[in-house]
């Protein structure tokens, strides 16, 4: 199915962009939100999860270089110890919960970044069918510099009435 999954949009929201109450209480956070295309007649959960790992869109470091395509990081991560295994399912509440931990870390959160959030995020947690985190994969699975990533966070979002998978770290 990897090569049935197509990229639709992305969506980068940096809190950089954004002016909070203490200059630096925005704390260089970003979300990278992308939504590929599944085909009506999609598998299951599993056989999405690794059509997902095994997309393009999936090779990002997160540190600036953006999707390479024979890229071998994932976040923090190395891309080969990515499987579908390592996506626990997780209800709505739990992702929110996580997000919104992660959101609120710094402190208030301008209105502003709350609204994008609300529509880039939150909307799309409420309406999607499953919802998968990733996992922590241990000390063996981060990369050479994957520590740089101090917050990662990942959550995908199955919508089969929108006919999209959605990650976001």
């Amino acid at each position: 199915m990897e090569n049935q999954l197509t990229h639709e949009a992305s969506t980068f929201i940096s809190f950089q962009n954004y002016e909070f109450q203490d200059p630096r209480s925005h704390g260089y956070g970003w979300v990278d939100v992308r939504h590929l295309r599944i085909p009506a007649e999609s598998g299951g959960a599993q056989e999405l999860l690794a059509a997902l790992i095994g997309h393009e869109q999936f090779r990002d470091d997160y540190a600036g270089g953006g999707v390479l395509s024979a890229g071998s990081r994932h976040g923090p991560y190395w891309l080969r110890l990515g499987t579908p295994d390592v996506y626990e399912a997780v209800s709505q509440e739990r992702s929110a919960y996580v997000l919104r931990g992660w959101v609120n870390q710094s402190g208030d959160v301008p209105a502003a970044v709350e609204a994008v959030l609300q529509q880039e995020v939150f909307d799309r947690l409420a309406a999607a069918d499953r919802i998968y985190y990733l996992s922590r994969l241990g000390d063996e699975a981060i990369h050479d510099w994957g520590r740089v990533h101090e917050h990662f966070h990942e959550l995908v979002l199955i919508d089969r009435s929108a006919g999209r998978i959605t990650k976001n770290p």
